[in-house]
């Protein structure tokens, strides 16, 4: 039996376990598809990295899934990305293989000519996509179980760099741990999500919905669910009405949000949120960007109790955590340090600081990993004071009881709906511009997204201003539409010093009221 089937021990094989809104597979039928596709990538014998750009869908969680089984490490890249910029990620990440959609597919063959890549497999594509399909492709395999000795190699996840190039960051130990073997992974797999289930909900994991993208490590490490044995459902596209006939329709026992997920979903009419039944929902993780207060709090009186907050990073996994009853007694806190971890709050001058003193936030591994930046040892020495001991560029504070608020991002990075977009890449983007003499990129606050890109310019002549849709426009040539500013301002000065460095901080806070920058 496979090491999918034996996940399931003696609960029915012909009930379902994966599925989206336009298909569903059965354990029987997911089992044999997936021998197929493993055995069809094994056979191909690859030196390299398989990478999934495509939107979420049981084709794309089969392609990761067939990544993992084979011993193959997986790339998930944002499929809001240009040919251009998905051509970096293939080749800094060594990828051989390239898995795209029909949203995704002719954007994936172009990136895929630039990157020297000669296989794309498609799913639900048609003949004229110019894609070998995904049903072709698995029959090069065949029904037989695969091998599951082969070495477990951990997904290579890509998130913009200061210096305006994207890092690849492998999963650190705790989403995926050192294990001998991919059947040595399953079996980790399934005895973590059991674990987590119990502490944070006090009984076995059920159905998981994915509403976030699986290019992002969270929804992403949902496929530990179905590795260890429990169905998984996707929303193809986040809609919150959607989401919420979905947990009714599928019994949804668990889901991964951000707040912009909050914030939609309460934006409904009271009557539409009234239609659907949720009591099946046992625990809600939240993660990616703050949460304003008030949100969290009206989620907590509509789904009750049942909100864990996780606070980390893909670098590091999860380092602080709380639970709602927690968050009700220290509202705004993002928890105490897990216990891989030890928090240190450092000051001016490398000054280590007390309880409710704010500086920057760092963690000792105790593990001793810290964190690495795939080919980028600068950017590794740089989050390091000392081996081990790192931060995620975040600025706050604990209280007398160890419990954590973010004040501020040290790094200039803007979270915008959860997503990680870095100033520098737009920047660099933005000078290229002849009118524009110099730039700044900040975040400013939006209700919805809780931040937005806002793009302070200088321009060469004030004679000549170019107009915000020539500006548009020209990002949107380079940039992918998420990136691109929301709103321009044009500026005398961006407090630049003379050595070259600006003080984000400072230009964004006229923006934030209260001074706050973050959060609510």
């Amino acid at each position: 039996m496979s090491l999918l089937l034996a996940a399931r021990e003696a609960r029915s094989l012909d009930s379902l376990a994966l599925g989206d809104e336009a298909s569903e597979l059965s354990w029987r039928d997911l089992d044999r598809e997936l021998n197929k596709s493993v055995n069809a990538l094994l056979a191909a014998r690859i030196n390299g990295r398989i990478a999934v750009f495509a939107p979420n869908s049981v084709g794309a969680a089969l392609a990761f899934l067939t990544g993992l089984h084979a011993g193959v490490s997986g790339v998930p890249i944002n499929f809001h990305l240009t040919a251009q910029e998905v051509a970096y990620i293939l080749r800094d990440s060594n990828t051989s293989i390239l898995f795209v959609s029909p949203l995704t597919a002719r954007v994936g063959l172009q990136a895929a000519e630039l990157a020297g890549i000669d296989l794309v497999v498609g799913w639900e594509c048609g003949p004229d996509d110019g894609v070998v399909l995904w049903e072709e492709w698995i029959e090069t395999g065949g029904e037989a179980e695969p091998p599951s000795d082969m070495p477990a190699k951990p997904y290579l996840l890509y998130s913009s760099g200061t210096t305006g190039k994207p890092k690849g960051i492998e999963l650190p130990p705790g989403p995926f741990p050192a294990v001998n073997s991919v059947r040595d992974l399953f079996s980790a797999w399934k005895a973590a999500v059991e674990a987590e289930a119990e502490m944070l909900a006090g009984e076995p994991p059920g159905a998981q919905l994915v509403v976030g993208p699986l290019y992002h490590n969270g929804p992403l490490s949902s496929l530990r669910y179905l590795v260890g044995g429990y169905p998984l459902l996707l929303v193809r596209q986040f809609d919150a009405e959607k989401v919420l006939q979905a947990i009714s329709r599928w019994r949804v026992q668990g889901m991964l949000m951000v707040p912009t997920h909050f914030q939609r979903l309460l934006a409904l009419p009271e009557n539409v949120r009234a239609r659907y039944d949720l009591s099946s929902v046992r625990i809600v993780v939240h993660t990616g960007s703050a949460c304003p207060v008030d949100t969290k709090r009206r989620m907590i009186d509509w789904f009750g109790p049942v909100f864990v907050e996780a606070y980390g990073g893909t670098e590091s996994g999860t380092t602080n955590m709380i639970k709602s009853d927690e968050w009700l007694l220290h509202p705004g806190s993002v928890g105490k340090a897990v216990p891989r971890f030890v928090l240190r709050v450092i000051g001016e001058g490398g000054k280590v600081l007390g309880p409710n003193e704010a500086g920057q936030l760092y963690f000792r591994d105790t593990l001793g990993l810290g964190v690495v930046y795939h080919n980028d040892p600068a950017k590794t020495r740089e989050a390091h004071i000392e081996p081990a001991v790192f931060t995620l560029g975040d600025y706050g504070y604990a209280d007398e009881d160890g419990y954590v608020y973010i004040t501020d991002r040290v790094a200039d990075m803007v979270v915008s709906g959860g997503v990680n977009i870095y100033p520098a890449e737009i920047e660099a983007v933005l000078l290229q511009h002849p009118a524009i003499a110099d730039c700044a990129v900040i975040g400013a606050p939006n209700e919805e997204m809780g931040e937005e890109v806002k793009a302070l310019v200088i321009l060469r002549d004030r004679a000549r201003t170019p107009k915000v849709e020539e500006l548009d426009q020209f990002c949107r040539s380079s940039l992918a539409g998420f990136k691109c500013p929301r709103s321009y301002e044009f500026v005398e000065s961006v407090g630049r010093t003379a050595m070259g460095k600006i003080n984000k901080r400072t230009l964004r806070a006229p923006y934030w009221p209260t001074g706050r920058t973050i959060g609510g």
